[in-house]
């Protein structure tokens, strides 16, 4: 018996053969990552340090009708996003700019992912949830305001404000 599913950062095989069951991983990078009874947290956090040595979606979009930057005062991580969106305010290309730790550059590039295709509405409704569920670990309060850096910027940047504030994330 083979069942197949997806998921937001990759592929997912998950099979059984023989009372054997194998969970591979296939992830948007340049490796393949084959797991067999490790935890989904040693999973996720590869896909954290994978995404933060070779994020995907780095750059500065110009022109772009969207810009916004921040950064985390308590550390230091810095992200600015740029979005294009076409006549129907749907995101077209959207990409990051930054500097910090693994969590807040992976964030952003997972969240940057994200947004791929979807309205400037959708956008708006994104949260904490979603971000934490790109990254899938828990956090403490101090990497929390890390991952979610991003999703702050994103936010102010859509909803056109002056400056970000920690209520976006909520």
């Amino acid at each position: 018996m083979s069942l197949r599913a997806a998921c937001s950062f990759g592929g997912v095989a998950i099979s059984h053969e023989g009372g054997d069951c194998r969970v591979e991983f296939i992830l948007n990078l340049p490796k393949r990552l084959a797991l067999t009874g490790e935890s989904m947290d040693d999973l996720y956090r590869e896909l954290i340090i994978e995404r933060y040595k070779h994020p995907q979606y780095r750059g500065h979009l110009d022109p772009h009708n969207i810009q916004f930057e921040d950064d985390n005062p308590l550390c230091g991580d810095h992200i600015e996003i740029t979005i294009r969106v076409d006549d129907r305010d749907k995101v077209t290309e959207a990409a990051f700019e930054g500097k910090g730790c693994a969590i807040s550059q992976a964030s952003a590039d997972l969240l940057v992912e994200s947004i791929h295709g979807k309205s400037l509405d959708e956008v708006k409704e994104l949260n904490k949830q979603d971000v934490l569920d790109l990254l899938g670990i828990d956090l403490g309060p101090v990497r929390l305001k890390c991952a979610l850096l991003s999703l702050k910027v994103l936010k102010a940047g859509v909803y056109g404000l002056g400056e970000a504030s920690d209520d976006l994330v909520e």
